[in-house]
């Protein structure tokens, strides 16, 4: 079976419908890009960059509230100080590999500089994962031309899954996986509003996978498919995005609820897991204006927020699975082999558990 959605498989996550793309940018304006870095010689590459803009507009004339979550707190993502202490997000996310977290973050220090804008004082956001099992980054291979390529080609619209941008050479559960994205709609008492989550996955050992309550990884174990690092350690990034108008502290509280979902999969944050989680809200706007009071800003009651904290912990469990099934297998350094999650012997474990199209037959 090819590698495809999770509900492309007929299988389904949650309670809560989806947004029409399932993904991120169901939220109007959110733009993701990506560049992927594939490489045999002079050395092995297997990495690339994912961008997300918050807004259809450039980020130094807007910027949105933020807030930020550490599940557990073994990496790296630049510019969070920033949004604990005042609750905006001032830039872009990149997201790449551990090997380039630092061009990740000077490209976007420079960034506006670049396009002409000279009063843009900013605090980056950028994030990592590990990718040596598969990428040889020890020199540093993504540069600053990557990132800002990355930034140029950010779109609205479907988002490529899987192997690809800063997901390249990501594995999760000791199975191929990448970027995965997923959304829901939340219906409140003050209207229906959408949450979008994009993941780079990379955590986890293979008998804590979980999928719709299914134990999938005590059944896919090692006598089904190999694995090369048999492993608990490693590393997620989670981006939560909203059109719900949330003040930063909400958005904080959003993003713990994207723990919510690591955990449904089966993450539980080892020692060295780096595990992060960055929502924000494009409800309110924020312009670059250092002698203007911010008007009009709007706040969803808190006791509003319930159905948004389903939304959230569901479309971060569908986006991680996304980020498996949507992912071929792959070799890359020293000849290692990362393989693919089987798609039909996920769908026949979740039908032994009453999941499926088949299964009430």
């Amino acid at each position: 079976m090819t590698q495809c959605r999770y509900r492309d498989l007929g299988l389904t996550i949650g309670q809560l419908p989806t947004g029409p793309l399932n993904a991120i940018t169901d939220i109007a304006g959110v733009r993701v890009g990506q560049v992927t870095r594939i490489a045999d010689s002079p050395r092995i590459l297997r990495t690339g960059v994912t961008a997300i803009h918050p807004l259809r507009v450039p980020y130094w004339q807007e910027s949105v509230f933020a807030g930020f979550h550490s599940f557990n707190g073994f990496g790296e993502v630049t510019g969070s100080h920033w949004i604990a202490e005042t609750g905006v997000l001032t830039s872009p996310i990149c997201m790449s590999s551990a090997f380039s977290i630092g061009v990740l973050r000077d490209t976007l220090l420079a960034h506006p500089k670049q396009n002409g804008i000279d009063d843009r004082w900013h605090q980056p956001m950028a994030g990592e994962t590990f990718d040596g099992v598969l990428n040889d980054g020890w020199e540093g291979p993504i540069i600053r031309a990557d990132v800002v390529a990355a930034l140029d080609a950010a779109t609205g619209g479907p988002v490529a899954e899987g192997s690809i941008g800063g997901g390249t050479g990501m594995m999760t559960f000791e199975f191929k996986s990448g970027i995965g994205t997923s959304s829901r709609v939340a219906a409140t008492p003050c209207g229906s509003f959408t949450v979008g989550a994009l993941v780079q996955s990379n955590f986890g050992n293979r008998s804590e996978l979980t999928v719709d309550g299914v134990p999938v990884g005590r059944h896919l174990g090692y006598e089904v498919v190999d694995s090369p690092q048999r492993r608990d350690q490693g590393s997620i990034v989670i981006i939560l995005a909203t059109d719900a108008p949330l003040l930063p502290p909400q958005c904080a509280r959003l993003a713990r609820r994207g723990g919510i979902g690591l955990g449904r999969v089966g993450g539980f944050g080892s020692n060295r897991s780096g595990d992060f989680i960055i929502a924000f809200s494009t409800g309110n706007r924020v312009p670059f204006n250092d002698v203007a009071i911010a008007e009009g800003l709007r706040m969803l009651p808190n006791e509003a927020m319930n159905p948004l904290f389903r939304a959230a912990s569901e479309a971060v469990e569908e986006a991680i699975i996304n980020s498996m099934t949507m992912s071929d297998s792959m070799t890359g350094a020293d000849g290692t082999t990362v393989h693919a999650l089987p798609n039909d012997k996920l769908v026949e474990v979740m039908q032994r558990y009453g999941r499926g199209p088949a299964s009430a037959t």
